[in-house]
């Protein structure tokens, strides 16, 4: 399990750096193209993903904090439980984890989540995101590919 969680760790200081830097040499709205298609967009996210409640009115930093306390309780149970073979599901957990923590460490220190991945076309942007959110995503990835592998055997 101990491999698993330094992938958690791993995430979250990726996260939690990247966003250090940000924060250091970015001012807040600041947007720096980088490719066609791909900007860094420093924003904080008081919302969930796509900045769900962010207008809720300040009790929703406290839910989302709690709500990723819960997940990263039951996410690292979860993993102390898994066979040494479920290897992929070890990784999608390990993923989600770190992400999760990621996020909940600015919630508690800031109120909102430092965004700063900023992918676009023409005028439409996605919503911004970070590591964490990222990190988030392809552990739930796996967990799909696990699933339908499963599935099919």
């Amino acid at each position: 399990m101990l491999k698993w969680l330094n992938l958690s760790l791993l995430v979250l200081i990726l996260d939690q750096a990247s966003k250090w830097l940000v924060v250091q040499s970015m001012q807040l709205y600041q947007s720096i193209p980088l490719m066609p298609g791909f900007n860094l967009t420093y924003v904080h996210n008081t919302g969930a993903a796509f900045s769900l409640l962010s207008e809720a009115g300040g009790w929703q930093r406290w839910f989302f904090a709690f709500i990723a306390l819960a997940i990263s309780v039951i996410l690292t149970l979860w993993l102390m439980r898994l066979k040494q073979h479920e290897t992929l599901m070890a990784a999608a957990l390990s993923l989600i984890l770190g992400g999760a923590i990621g996020n909940l460490i600015d919630r508690l220190l800031y109120g909102y989540v430092i965004d700063f991945l900023d992918l676009y076309y023409q005028n439409w942007h996605w919503p911004a995101f970070n590591i964490a959110d990222s990190a988030i995503c392809v552990g739930v990835a796996f967990m799909l590919l696990e699933s339908s592998i499963h599935k099919k055997s």
